[in-house]
C-alpha cells in the first residue's frame, strides 16, 4: 500500500478552475483499479493551498494512476493555474494494513 501526500498551490484567479478540475480528476481517480481512497482538501487559513490524500494498492496502481489519460489531463490543464510546482511525497503506510480500512466507498 502506498499513499502519496500532494500539496499544491494556486494562484487565486485560478482557485475555482483549479477546484472544478481536480473534481473531475478525484471522481475518475476513485473509479481506478487499486485505488482505495482520494481526499481532495482545501486549507481554511489559505484557500489558494490544496492537499490531495491518494491511497492505492500498491506501488504499480499509483503508476498506473499517473498514466490514465484523466490523470494526464489534469495535470497539462492545472499547470498553468499553480503558484508554486505541486509537492507529491509518497509514504509507507504502517497502520492500518488493512485494505477494507482504507476504502471510502
Amino acid at each position: 500500500m502506498i499513499v502519496t501526500c500532494v500539496t499544491v498551490r494556486v494562484k487565486p484567479e485560478h482557485r475555482e478552475d483549479f477546484i472544478d478540475e481536480t473534481l473531475k480528476n478525484h471522481d475518475t481517480s476513485l473509479k481506478e483499479p487499486g485505488n482505495l481512497r482520494f481526499d481532495f482538501l482545501q486549507c481554511e487559513a489559505e484557500p489558494d493551498r490544496f492537499f490531495l490524500y491518494e491511497v492505492y494498492e500498491s506501488h504499480e496502481a499509483a503508476a498506473a494512476h499517473k498514466e490514465m489519460p484523466h490523470y494526464l489531463a489534469w495535470r497539462e490543464t492545472v499547470a498553468p493555474w499553480m503558484a508554486a510546482p505541486r509537492e507529491g511525497i509518497a509514504h509507507r503506510v504502517i497502520r492500518p494494513t488493512e485494505d477494507s480500512a482504507w476504502k471510502c466507498r
